[in-house]
């Protein structure tokens, strides 16, 4: 009961801290194996999502990885392929400590999430027994907590929800936002183009509605240096998710790459 307790003491701590838009750190995991969790979770984020949109990984696999998180004392966010209560049930059931969701555009869009991940009042989640409450020894202090302990944050990845930014943030179960300038640079026609003029317009107009909201505002850090965590908090972030598994070993193969060319 004890260690319960400190999961939901972690939970509500991340939630006020995007809720004040305090600064706070994540990592990404996108390789399935549990030992990459867990060597992440000595680096002392603030969570670890995981990136099941544009990876293999499967529920089954999910769930080990929220395991070997919270078994390192470190929560979990895991960022599920769709918007469908087929993938968003049973990664709640395993014990996600909350959701990041992909690809929102609209006001319907965020209410559906919210009602898949609250219970009632708040939402229409089901009933059920898994290992979020621990396989029902705390079922009635999860079913009790969990509204006010988890935490949801939506990504804006899209010019349509650009455009609807302010409706989005209306919600007050919505506690961050998290950007994805990939996204947003294909559906203005610049793919790749991160630094394009639009896409700078586009980002600044969702941090500046965050800002306006109340709500934390966040992005990838493709290569996290103290110089690039400084600039994205200038610009007005209020949490970065640093790198992922996946960035670290191409860097990782272009530094052994350029060392095999040079002949040693």
């Amino acid at each position: 009961m004890e260690e319960i307790n400190k999961i939901f003491e972690k939970r509500i701590r991340l939630k006020q801290s995007l809720q004040k838009r305090k600064r706070i750190f994540g990592g990404w995991v996108s390789f399935s194996h549990p030992s990459i969790t867990e060597i992440f979770a000595q680096a002392g984020f603030d969570f670890i999502a995981i990136d099941m949109e544009h990876t293999t990984i499967s529920i089954e696999q999910a769930q080990r990885i929220i395991a070997a998180c919270q078994g390192e004392g470190t929560l979990c966010l895991p960022r599920p392929v769709s918007h469908s209560n087929d993938w968003i049930k049973p990664l709640l059931e395993s014990g996600a400590d909350g959701l990041i969701v992909q690809m929102i555009n609209t006001p319907q869009e965020v209410e559906s999430i919210i009602q898949l991940a609250k219970f009632p009042p708040l939402g229409s989640r089901s009933y059920g027994v898994n290992r979020a409450h621990n396989y029902g020894l705390n079922f009635d202090d999860y079913i009790k907590k969990w509204n006010e302990s988890s935490s949801v944050i939506i990504q804006v990845e899209s010019i349509d929800a650009v455009e609807n930014i302010e409706k989005l943030l209306e919600f007050d179960e919505v506690d961050g936002v998290m950007i994805g300038p990939y996204d947003i640079s294909g559906s203005l026609g610049v793919p790749g183009k991160t630094s394009h003029q639009l896409v700078i317009e586009a980002t600044r107009k969702v941090i500046d509605a965050c800002e306006k909201f109340g709500k934390s505002c966040g992005t990838q850090i493709e290569n996290p240096t103290g110089e690039n965590i400084k600039a994205n908090f200038d610009f007005g972030y209020t949490f970065g998710i640093l790198g992922s598994d996946l960035f670290i070993l191409s860097a990782w193969v272009k530094k052994v790459q350029e060392l095999l060319a040079s002949k040693y």
